[in-house]
């Protein structure tokens, strides 16, 4: 431990600011020394090379375009897996609540209930640092979660066996917490490893091959937890989110196909246009019959074609996706085809790509086609027209992906040359999925290249430390029965488990983790190297390659072929800026002893070693276009995820104000003589009891009316169908008032009139029941009102305005 810090590379008399070579040589040479396969002195000295181009990729002390982009692409990546968690959070809670709602508004929630909801609603300070655990603890469960984080068996054993009441809670903590940097390769990796644990005991314990990945168990729900990553989610805005957004934009667009469904329409229409229907014309019908009409069939016809040529173009931009698709999610489906043929060595190919499918579109795309406003791909609530194609499409695709394939519903059999047509090219796809090169010796190099990093942390709460703890204590005898196992020694030295903290509490601590039984790095590598005959000579050639290639980068103008290796040793060690002195006087004296061991000659102008450095030069160039190319696609992403947090936080704004109301009217009166323990509600003020008639006296302050123009409205979202003739919008708007705690007025005015042409009285009531029973839209008559972003309005423009309560 002593020595965790510290390199290997003063054993060669080379100065120790270069973290470069212990990393590479340690890390190259535990994947020489554990690889299987027989190499060469070439193949060691192509290891070493690959670490120190990964290093030199990322070097901190060059200031060139390339890593300038670098270093915002990483500050951005640690965003959006920050912000990542912080929605996967919130989005728990808004799923607590949309729940406990229902009951307040059935007036069914006990006091008690009120109060455990309102703890969901509390946010703490995030300035101090008195939260942190003594140091001791620290340092207990740093080489816990260290220990949990680098061998995944564990968290995999975990998940097999908790319930899926307590899945989401130990999710949370697994994929956004221990393996919470999502585009670091290390955590990534050692996340899918878990996911090969847990697949691996779920094909061992599925008794039916139909039911493989397909019921909802907290496997399942790991995988979708998965896909909702930052790759993952990226990939989905990339690939759908146009094609979705264009497809709202045609609102009028009805492609309904279920024959009782499209009866229902033509009887509607029948009495709109005729005030009734023709003798001998039933309103209701069976399904069959509503099949056999032939206006049915004529309406249908031309629906059809339309929602499988729609069908066709999405499947077409998710097949040439494929190489879009994120390494882990391709990784899943080729560990799904691997237990597939290893647990059911007959399985044909269809059977197998019907469970790849089951999880690329079943898991993962499907959702975000049929909720796109919760994948954050579009920006307004698709329409019942829309709604109705989404759902149809995914269907669709489900089908293609189902063994045998055939549709469920009868009226989705008129699909089937869909089906029939693309099957060939949709399990080729799903066969190419499976088509991803293996990680493991990645994952050992970078697991030795941990061992020198001094910043190995991760950002988690005492509620998250505390509940891990108590699941691990609960089946430790199944996880780590042997009493030598590290992780019940850590567990017992822990000991009893706290007790959760309430939420103001439950703030963040940075946990440095580190390992209690690992070797120094210095002794490890210098054991490797010499069993594995790595040389002096092979740390100085890379070295001195990457020492060329910062200073190239450095002076560009020293890249002009043919590279003269002197001449640049010998420019940087005479100019101006001291480290690339220090730099060109250092590599000089390399070359000099590389040409006196006869690894390089001066004769052919160092040939060998100028091939490499040029061949790097070039792939550094070509990976500033890719990380520019990146930089633009997650700064959408990362705008989005941000755009989706403020959702809901206004979401449990507006909880937050009802529930006030609620525990205001259900606290009997007098129940507390103390004035600070009152309850409080919206827009209520506690006063003195001898002020009471004075305050019975006054008039209740009226908020607003506040305006809004029915373009702002429109371009908001917040108007989401409107039957305003387009020449006569400039001339409406409508104004909100709130006139008491939890109620609105709503007015549409035409300009130039002096009274509204419409005003409704709402309450905050009606809304959130509209939006528990999922009614999306608000009937104003001449306009209708996103449910969901009109409370995000109404909490805006009221609460805002003061941050104790809802319109006071």
């Amino acid at each position: 431990m002593a020595d965790r810090r510290s390199g290997m590379v003063q054993s060669f008399g080379y100065p120790q600011n270069s973290s470069i070579v212990s990393r590479a040589v340690a890390a190259a040479a535990a994947n020489n020394h554990h690889s299987s396969r027989n190499r060469g002195r070439g193949s060691k000295r192509y290891s070493v090379s690959v670490f120190y181009s990964m290093a030199a990729e990322q070097d901190v002390e060059v200031e060139d375009e390339l890593a300038k982009a670098q270093r915002r692409l990483r500050e951005l990546k640690t965003k959006i897996s920050t912000q990542s968690k912080k929605n996967f959070m919130r989005e728990r809670d808004v799923r607590f609540l949309d729940a406990r709602i229902g009951l307040l508004i059935q007036n069914r929630m006990a006091l008690d209930e009120q109060h455990e909801v309102a703890s969901r609603l509390e946010e703490h300070d995030e300035d101090d640092d008195d939260h942190y655990p003594d140091d001791r603890r620290m340092q207990q469960y740093g080489n816990l979660f260290y220990l949990l984080q680098s061998e995944p068996r564990h968290i995999a054993i975990l998940c097999r066996l908790v319930s899926l009441a307590e899945i989401d809670t130990l999710l949370q903590t697994v994929m956004f917490t221990l393996y919470g940097n999502q585009y670091e390769s290390r955590e990534e990796h050692l996340l899918l490893t878990m996911f090969q644990n847990v697949l691996a005991a779920q094909f061992e314990t599925t008794t039916e091959f139909t039911s493989l990945l397909r019921a909802n168990t907290p496997v399942s729900r790991m995988m979708t937890t998965y896909t909702r990553r930052g790759p993952g989610q990226s990939y989905l805005k990339s690939v759908l989110s146009d094609k979705i957004n264009n497809l709202l934009e045609h609102k009028d667009l009805n492609l309904q196909i279920n024959p009782l469904k499209v009866y229902d329409e033509l009887v509607q229409k029948m009495e709109q246009e005729q005030g009734g229907l023709p003798d001998g014309f039933p309103r209701s019908v069976t399904a069959e019959i509503a099949s056999a009409n032939p206006t049915v069939q004529e309406m249908i016809r031309p629906r059809l074609k339309t929602l499988m040529d729609i069908a066709n173009s999405f499947l077409t931009t998710i097949i040439s996706s494929l190489d879009q698709v994120p390494y882990g999610i391709r990784w899943i489906c080729k560990q799904i085809r691997s237990l597939t043929k290893r647990k059911y060595p007959d399985a044909t190919d269809n059977a197998i790509s019907s469970l790849i499918g089951g999880f690329f579109f079943l898991r993962f795309v499907n959702p975000a086609i049929v909720t796109p406003q919760a994948y954050m791909l579009v920006d307004a609530i698709p329409g019942t027209n829309s709604r109705t194609t989404l759902t149809l499409l995914a269907k669709m695709l489900q089908n293609l992906a189902n063994k045998p394939s055939y549709a469920k519903e009868t009226y989705m059999i008129p699909t089937n040359p869909f089906v029939e047509f693309n099957k060939q090219r949709t399990n080729k796809f799903l066969t190419d999925l499976c088509e991803v090169v293996d990680f493991y010796e990645q994952l050992e190099m970078d697991q030795y290249m941990a061992l020198s990093k001094k910043d190995i942390m991760i950002s988690i709460t005492p509620n998250e430390i505390y509940s891990t703890l108590a699941l691990l204590q609960q089946h430790l005898n199944i996880i780590a029965p042997k009493d030598t196992d590290h992780l019940r020694i850590l567990i017992n030295e822990v000991g009893a488990v706290p007790a959760q903290v309430p939420r103001k509490e439950n703030k963040a601590i940075e946990l440095p983790l580190f390992s209690r039984w690992e070797m120094p790095i210095q002794d490890l590598t210098m054991s490797l190297m010499s069993e594995n005959n790595i040389t002096q000579n092979d740390i100085l050639y890379m070295e001195a390659k990457s020492i060329f290639v910062q200073i190239i980068r450095s002076l560009p103008y020293l890249a002009r072929p043919p590279l003269k290796l002197h001449y640049i040793a010998e420019t940087a060690g005479t100019g101006k800026d001291a480290q690339l002195v220090h730099k060109g006087i250092k590599v000089k004296e390399m070359l000099r002893e590389l040409e006196e061991a006869g690894v390089i000659d001066r004769r052919d102008n160092h040939q060998l070693l100028v091939e490499e450095i040029n061949n790097e030069l070039t792939h550094l160039g070509d990976l500033k276009l890719k990380v520019v190319e990146e930089l633009q696609s997650l700064e959408s992403v990362y705008k989005t995820i941000i755009d989706h947090n403020n959702y809901l936080k206004s979401q449990l704004e507006s909880y937050k104000a009802y529930l006030q109301n609620v525990r205001m009217q259900t606290t009997p009166g007098g129940g507390s003589s103390s004035k600070k323990n009152q309850v409080v509600g919206i827009g209520v003020e506690v006063v003195d009891p001898k002020a009471c008639k004075k305050a019975n006296n006054a008039k209740s302050t009226v908020q607003g009316p506040f305006k809004y123009t029915h373009q702002q409205l429109e371009k908001e979202g917040i108007i989401a169908e409107t039957e305003v003739p387009e020449n006569r919008r400039n001339h409406i708007f409508l104004t909100i008032a709130s006139p008491l705690p939890g109620t609105f007025i709503i007015a549409l005015h035409y300009k130039g009139r002096d009274k509204p042409v419409l005003e409704i009285d709402l309450k905050l009531d009606d809304l959130l029941e509209k939006q528990q029973d999922n009614i999306q839209l608000l009937d104003l008559e001449y306009i209708k009102l996103n449910v969901s972003k009109t409370l995000q309005l109404l909490t805006k423009t009221f609460m805002s305005r003061n941050r104790t309560g809802f319109f006071s």
